[in-house]
C-alpha cells in the first residue's frame, strides 16, 4: 500500500516525520517496507517573475525573458514556450542547477542569445506531463522563493506491508487512524479545496429496489450483494483533474485520468471503498441490475478484453445484459467520457469470498477486488458516496437531483464482543485500568459500553475491521496499541498447557538435546532437491529445476551446507538435522513420510587451546562415538554392524535403519575429511526416568550363603528373597557361586549379599536379625534351602 506522508498530515493537521511514522507503524503491526522521497531533487528550482517578454531576434518562436528570480541582477533567458507573460511567476532553474533525470543546467547561447537558466514545464520538474507550456504558478511567493516552499509538492510515499486480516491499513484513513491513536491526538477528512458549501443530503434508505434520479436500482443477488449505493448527477463537466486532484493521485503511484474517474480513485485511496461511475446516458432502459452472470453471457471490460461470465460471477447489468463484473471491473460500454454529462456513482459492498473466486476465474487482479477480497467497511459506503459526490460537485459542476440511495434488503449489524478486563490481565500478564483500555478500543473507532457489575465490556467492533470476532481478538488489539515493548521482560510464573506433545515430538526433542551436548549445531533446510533414486517423488509445481523433487535422505542437503561453509572458508563444520523424509508411494497413495535424524561433521576436532594442539581432525572413530549416542536417543535397541568401510545400523528385526561413514563432497584441497551418518527415529515413546533420592541413613548389611541344588536358579532364590524381606530390604546382590569335593554331590554353595535400611533411623541388630530369621523360614518353606553351614537341604536329599 503506497501512503503518502503529507496526506497523512492533512489528516492528524499536524508534521510527521517519516522515520517516526515508519518505526510507529512497525510498532503496530504494519512495518514500512521503503521510504521514496519524492520532488526532494527540485531543492535549487525557485519561484521567478518574468518581467518582460521580447522576441529573438534570430528566431521566430523563439523569445527573450526577464527573469527576476530575487537576486539584484536580472537574468536573459531564451524561451520557446508560447503561454509564457510578463508580470507571471513560473518556476526558474538557475545555472548550476540540476533537474530531475540529471540534467544540469549551463549558461549557453542558443541562436546568438546567451540563455542564464531555464523556465521550467511540469514535465521538465517531473509534476506531470505536460511539456508544451511552462508551468505557471499562482502563488504570493516572493521572486526567489524555493519551490518546494511556495508548493507543497515535496512528499515521502511509504510503502507499507499491510496483512490480509487488516484491510482498513488500505487506506489513508486507516493508517491515519492507527497513527492517531499511537501519537494520542484527534484526526478528521482533509478539507476538499472549494469556494462555496456543498450541499450532499443524506442518503435514502430503501430495500432491494430503489429509484437513483430516474434509474431504477436492483438488487436481486442479496447474498452476493448485501448493500448498493447509489447517486446521480447531471451536468457534469468531464474534464482534466485540478493540481491538487491530479498531484495527491500522483504522490501514491496513480495516473490521473479525469476529474470524475480521479474522485473515484480519490475515495478508494482515503476510504477504502472502491466505486465506479458510469455514465448514465449509456444504461439502457433506465434500469440497473445486480444479479449473477448468464451462461454464455459475453463482457468487455475497461481493459477492453472480452470476458466470459458464468453463474458464480456477480454482473452489473442494464435493461439488456450485463455492463459490469461486480467487485472486479467495470464495463467499456458504460465508461465515463469527455463526452459524459450525467453519471451515476456506485458504492458497493461484494462478498469476499465470491469476488475472490471470480478474481482466480479470469486471471485478473485489480484494486478494487484486491480490497473487496479482504472486506471493505459494509457500513461505510453512504460516507463514501458523500465523499465522492462533493469532489466530483467541486471538480466538475453539475446537479445533485435527489438524495443518493441505500440499499440494504438484509439489516445488519458490526458483531458485539464482550471482554474481561481480567482476560486481559491473565493473557498480558499485566493489569491495565480498565480506562486504558477502553481508551485503546475507542481510538480503533469500537463503540465500549462498561459493565463493571459483570466484570466485563460491551464492545462493538467498527465495520471497518473484520478481523474482531472474538475476545482475544480485542486483547490483542490492547497489547498492540499498548505497546509490545511497554511489557516487562522478566520471566514470570504460568501455567503450562493440559496438551501434551506427541510422542514423536518428546522424542525428537530428546534427540535434538542429545546431539546439542554432543557439540553439533541444528540447521533446517527445505525438504526439496535432486531426484534420489527411483522412489523420489516429484512435485508438480517446483521452486525450481534443482529442488523437483521431496527428499529422501537428510545427508544430500547437509552435504551441500557443509560445501557452502568450504566456499566462505570455513573448515570446521558440525551439523545435525532433523526432518521428514519422502519416499513414492504405489499410485493415489500419498507419499510415506519418515522422521530422520542425520548429522555432518568435518575439520578440527576442537579448538585451539593451550592444554592441546588443536589440530587434531575429525575421524571415523569420532562419528563412531556420535552416532552409537545418536543411536541410543533416535532408536533404542538397535545394533550397530561394522559393514564395508563405515557402519549399518540395524533394527530388532534385522532391517537397516541407518548408516554412517565417510561422505563424498566437493572439496577444496585444505578441507578435512567430511564424515556422516543418518538413522531413523523411532516415535514409539520413551520410559520416563526415574529418579531415587539419596539415603540420609547408614545401611546395614547380611551375607547368606545358601546351599542350592545344581537346578535352582539363583535368581528365583532372589526373587523369594525380595518378596519375604519386607520394606526393610533395600537390594539384593549373588556375590559368589561356588561348587567343590566339601559339598554335597549335585549342590553349590551361592552367597547372597543384603543391603537393609529404615529411611528414617538407623536399624539395630535385633531388626535385621528377626528379618533374616523370616526369610530363612521362607526359604525352607518354599524352596527347600537353608544355610550352607546347617548342612544338606532338604532339596538335595
Amino acid at each position: 500500500m503506497n501512503v503518502s506522508l503529507r496526506w497523512l498530515e492533512e489528516f492528524l493537521r499536524r508534521p510527521l516525520d517519516a522515520k517516526d511514522v515508519s518505526d510507529r507503524l512497525a510498532m503496530l503491526g504494519a512495518p514500512v517496507d521503503a521510504v521514496e522521497p519524492l520532488h526532494t531533487d527540485l531543492g535549487a528550482v525557485v519561484v521567478a517573475l518574468v518581467e518582460a517578454v521580447r522576441p529573438h531576434p534570430n528566431a521566430d518562436r523563439l523569445s527573450i525573458c526577464i527573469v527576476n528570480d530575487g537576486a539584484t541582477e536580472r537574468h536573459s533567458v531564451v524561451c520557446g514556450a508560447p503561454n509564457v507573460t510578463a508580470g507571471r511567476k513560473y518556476p526558474f532553474a538557475r545555472v548550476g542547477a540540476t533537474l530531475p533525470g540529471g540534467f544540469t543546467i549551463e549558461e549557453r547561447k542558443i541562436r546568438g542569445e546567451t540563455s542564464q537558466g531555464m523556465l521550467c514545464s511540469a514535465r521538465e520538474l517531473g509534476l506531470g506531463q505536460e511539456h508544451d507550456g511552462i508551468l505557471e504558478l499562482t502563488t504570493a511567493a516572493t521572486p526567489g522563493t524555493p519551490l518546494l516552499k511556495a508548493l507543497p509538492i515535496d512528499d515521502h510515499r511509504l510503502v507499507v506491508d499491510v496483512g490480509p486480516n487488516r484491510p482498513d491499513l488500505l487506506c489513508h484513513k486507516g493508517i491515519a487512524r492507527e497513527l492517531s491513536a499511537s501519537y494520542g491526538t484527534p484526526f478528521r477528512l482533509p478539507v476538499i479545496p472549494h469556494t462555496g458549501p456543498i450541499g450532499v443530503p443524506p442518503s435514502r434508505r430503501s430495500g432491494a429496489t430503489a429509484d437513483a434520479g430516474g434509474i431504477e436500482i436492483v438488487i436481486e443477488d442479496v447474498e452476493s450483494c448485501p448493500r448498493f449505493h447509489g447517486g446521480l448527477v447531471r451536468g457534469v463537466r468531464v474534464g482534466p483533474s485540478p493540481e491538487w486532484l491530479r498531484r495527491r493521485l500522483e504522490s501514491v503511484g496513480v495516473r490521473s485520468i479525469s476529474n470524475v474517474v480521479d474522485a473515484t480513485n480519490w475515495v478508494m485511496l482515503e476510504l477504502n471503498q472502491p466505486m465506479h461511475a458510469y455514465d448514465a446516458a449509456k444504461i439502457r432502459g433506465g434500469r440497473l441490475i445486480v444479479r449473477r452472470g448468464l451462461a454464455g453471457e459475453r463482457l468487455v471490460t475497461l481493459d477492453e478484453v472480452a470476458r466470459a461470465l458464468t453463474p458464480d460471477m456477480v454482473a452489473i447489468a442494464d435493461a439488456e445484459g450485463a455492463i459490469g463484473l461486480g467487485g472486479v471491473m467495470g464495463g467499456a460500454g458504460t465508461e465515463v467520457g469527455h463526452e459524459t454529462h450525467d453519471v451515476l456513482l456506485e458504492a458497493a459492498w461484494f462478498d469476499p469470498v465470491r469476488t475472490r473466486a471470480t478474481r482466480r476465474s479470469l486471471g485478473m487482479s485489480t484494486e478494487a477486488s484486491y480490497r473487496f477480497e479482504r472486506g471493505i467497511d459494509r457500513w461505510g459506503g453512504a460516507d463514501a458516496m458523500r465523499r465522492c459526490l462533493e469532489i466530483i460537485l467541486v471538480t466538475g459542476g453539475g446537479e445533485l437531483i435527489e438524495a443518493p440511495v441505500d440499499l440494504a434488503p438484509v439489516s445488519a449489524n458490526p458483531p458485539r464482543i464482550f471482554l474481561r478486563p481480567a482476560r486481559v490481565a491473565q493473557v498480558l500478564g499485566v493489569e491495565l485500568p480498565w480506562e486504558e483500555i477502553e481508551r485503546h478500543l475507542v481510538a480503533i473507532g469500537a463503540t465500549v459500553v462498561s459493565k463493571p457489575e459483570d466484570g466485563r465490556i460491551a464492545v462493538d467492533a467498527p465495520g471497518w475491521r473484520p478481523d474482531l470476532e472474538r475476545e482475544i481478538d480485542l486483547v490483542e488489539e490492547v497489547a498492540r496499541l499498548h505497546g509490545y515493548d511497554a511489557f516487562p521482560s522478566e520471566l514470570r510464573p504460568f501455567r503450562a498447557g493440559s496438551l501434551r506433545d506427541a510422542p514423536v515430538e518428546a522424542v525428537a526433542t530428546s534427540v535434538r538435546r542429545g546431539m546439542a551436548s554432543q557439540g553439533l549445531h541444528e540447521v533446517v533446510s527445505l525438504p526439496l532437491g535432486a531426484p534420489d533414486g527411483d522412489e523420489s517423488v516429484r512435485l508438480l509445481n517446483p521452486l525450481s529445476a534443482e529442488d523437483g523433487f521431496l527428499r529422501r535422505r537428510l545427508l544430500p542437503g547437509l552435504v551441500r551446507l557443509v560445501e557452502r561453509n568450504w566456499a566462505n572458508h570455513v573448515s570446521d563444520v558440525r551439523l545435525f538435522e532433523i526432518g521428514v523424509t519422502f519416499s513414492a508411494a504405489p499410485a493415489g497413495e500419498r507419499p510415506a513420510e519418515e522422521r530422520r535424524l542425520a548429522a555432518v561433521m568435518t575439520g578440527r576436532r576442537e579448538p585451539p587451546h593451550w592444554s592441546g594442539t588443536g589440530n587434531d581432525p575429525f575421524d571415523m572413530w569420532d562419528l563412531k562415538g556420535r552416532l552409537e549416542a545418536a543411536v541410543a536417543l533416535a532408536i533404542p535397541g538397535a545394533a550397530i554392524q561394522v559393514e564395508g568401510n563405515g557402519w549399518t545400523v540395524r533394527d530388532g528385526a534385522g532391517r537397516v535403519v541407518g548408516q554412517g561413514g565417510p561422505l563424498a563432497a566437493d572439496a577444496p584441497p585444505w578441507a578435512g575429511p567430511l564424515f556422516g551418518f543418518e538413522v531413523a527415529i523411532d516415535p514409539a515413546p520413551r520410559r520416563p526416568v526415574s529418579f531415587v533420592p539419596l539415603p540420609t541413613t547408614p545401611a546395614s548389611e547380611r551375607v547368606l550363603a545358601l546351599l542350592l541344588p545344581e537346578a535352582l536358579a539363583a535368581a528365583r532364590v532372589a526373587d523369594v528373597i525380595r518378596g519375604a524381606s519386607g520394606e526393610l530390604l533395600e537390594s539384593v546382590t549373588i556375590e559368589s557361586d561356588y561348587r567343590g569335593p566339601e559339598l554335597p554331590s549335585g549342590s553349590r554353595s551361592v552367597a547372597f549379599r543384603l543391603t537393609f535400611r529404615a529411611p528414617d533411623r538407623t536399624l539395630r541388630d535385633t531388626e535385621i536379625d528377626q528379618a533374616e530369621s523370616r526369610l530363612l523360614a521362607v526359604l525352607e518353606d518354599e524352596l527347600g534351602i537353608g544355610r550352607r553351614d546347617a548342612g544338606i537341604s532338604r532339596a538335595g536329599e
